[in-house]
């Protein structure tokens, strides 16, 4: 059937869905009501029209600014820097953290050819350039791989005369975690990121 997989093509495209996830998806929509289908067409199509860029830190917003660049309570003085979106909800929710954020959209990964110029850096240093409250500190929260470790060395490099504190997030050992269990890089990087007591 030529529509049925036509679907399964599309919804294989999704990250982290493969062929099997992506044709109980296809079946589902094929056994559930039309209005249920159509739900489901009218949220995606109104998510693509309303949901935009932010454009001071690039967050996902429906209004003219996100809500946390909107929020005059927030420290701006601090600013943390994600890969994506997706990242700031993870530390919004720990309630740690109260500057601002700044949204690369990905990570300088040279094996695939994507640059500095591929991801939102440029921005970041406009934005410390132009900002009424000086920057006091970026907190660089990139993905503990390759090409996050890359984008963070690059970015402390970038910012070492702009800012007066640069720092890195910690990572390593889970809480509740067993040594034995553990691969070695993230032993390794529990090692290098340990804090006096």
């Amino acid at each position: 059937m030529q529509s049925l997989d036509r679907l399964v093509r599309a919804l294989r495209r999704m990250p982290g869905v493969g062929p099997r996830q992506a044709e109980r998806f296809a079946a589902y929509f094929l056994r559930a009501p039309q209005g249920e289908v159509e739900e489901f067409i009218a949220a995606v199509i109104s998510m693509k029209q309303d949901v935009k860029l932010c454009p001071v830190c690039y967050a996902y917003s429906e209004k003219d600014r996100c809500e946390v660049c909107a929020d005059p309570d927030r420290d701006h003085s601090s600013i943390c820097v994600v890969e994506d979106p997706q990242d700031i909800e993870a530390i919004e929710k720990t309630g740690a953290f109260k500057g601002l954020y700044h949204v690369l959209h990905g990570a300088i990964s040279p094996m695939e050819g994507k640059g500095a110029e591929h991801v939102k850096i440029k921005e970041l240093l406009t934005r410390l350039q132009e900002s009424k409250v000086p920057v006091q500190e970026v907190i660089i929260a990139t993905d503990p791989d390759a090409e996050g470790e890359t984008t963070a060395m690059y970015l402390a490099d970038l910012l070492r005369d702009m800012v007066p504190h640069i720092s890195r997030i910690g990572y390593g050992v889970p809480l509740g975690g067993d040594l034995d269990y553990l691969d070695e890089m993230t032993l390794l990087y529990s090692l290098k990121g340990r804090t006096k007591i």
